[in-house]
């Protein structure tokens, strides 16, 4: 009567394999290889210009969500015994010429401001990066078609087709984002049509090809994460122009409709009374040069940071 097997014996092979994922070839152990995003990321909290402006995005988004509970005045409330009020211990930031309490409507304003730089850049994102991607992998008649459309939209000045937009679409805050949207997508198509022409010639997307992978395949798996960085650095810098778009429409009094608190249409309500009372200009003035230079100390850090060639 043979003796029975030990049922563990089979499984020695499987815990062999699972050792061979933990260690290096010949069962050495050390250290697992850093990922190109882990060393971007270390890169980035080294450089302290680019924290600072994360930090203070941060804190402005913080700001702008929590306006509701932290604001002390309801930001459309008017007191006309407190009209043109100087900054003090009631009114931090002073009052406007209806008694309107300024740093409520800064902290209702950001509300406004934040959203429209990031979900801009979602639509841009949207428009522009389906545009870039079949330019730059298919080439030919489809790259000739798609930049020739690109290069018309690349010739009108963006605030001019902004505000014609604006016209088209109305006054509503969510044709504000789709008019900015459609103003600014070009230079985020034509990167990533240069980013897939360099990419696709590399030999791991040649190997995908010969492997038999589809073009979906190719694009979302190989193309997309190696011009990933590129792209990010690009809408973190487009953010504050989306900003000062919004605040130039609403100074130019096209921007978001009163009595809904703006900061550029703050500035401009304010500047009819900059000499009389200099704080209604002076503080969302402030607010929007503060978020214009986070998002560009961020995004020249996360320039620096994303590019494989510097080592710090």
């Amino acid at each position: 009567m043979a003796a029975p097997q030990n049922p563990n014996v089979q499984a020695l092979p499987q815990w062999r394999q699972w050792i061979q994922q933990l260690y290096r070839p010949g069962y050495e152990a050390g250290p697992r290889p850093r990922s190109q995003w882990r060393d971007a990321w270390g890169r980035l909290l080294r450089n302290p210009l680019a924290v600072l402006g994360g930090v203070t995005i941060l804190l402005l988004a913080l700001a702008a969500v929590l306006a509701p509970w932290i604001a002390p005045y309801d930001p459309t409330a008017q007191d006309l015994t407190a009209i043109n009020q100087a900054p003090s211990a009631v009114h931090w930031c002073g009052t406007d010429q209806l008694g309107r309490d300024i740093f409520s409507r800064l902290l209702w304003g950001a509300r406004i401001s934040l959203s429209v730089g990031v979900f801009t850049q979602l639509l841009v994102l949207a428009i522009g990066l389906p545009i870039g991607a079949l330019a730059g992998f298919f080439g030919g008649r489809v790259d000739s078609l798609l930049m020739r459309a690109t290069d018309v939209m690349y010739a009108f000045p963006d605030l001019l087709l902004v505000i014609l937009f604006r016209a088209v679409f109305g006054p509503s805050i969510a044709m504000m984002f789709v008019a900015i949207a459609l103003a600014s997508w070009v230079g985020l198509a034509r990167l990533t049509r240069g980013q897939f022409l360099s990419l696709k010639e590399r030999e791991f997307v040649q190997a995908a090809h010969a492997l038999g992978a589809t073009h979906g395949r190719i694009i979302l798996r190989h193309l997309l994460p190696n011009a990933a960085g590129p792209l990010i650095v690009l809408l973190t810098f487009a953010v504050p122009r989306a900003i000062f778009a919004e605040a130039a429409l609403s100074y130019i009094g096209i921007g978001i409709a009163p009595p809904t608190p703006s900061w550029g249409s703050m500035i401009q309500e304010g500047s009819q009374a900059i000499f009389a009372a200099p704080w209604q200009v002076f503080f969302p003035s402030i607010a929007i040069a503060t978020t214009m230079l986070a998002f560009t100390f961020l995004g020249d850090g996360l320039r620096d940071a994303l590019d494989p060639r510097l080592t710090r």
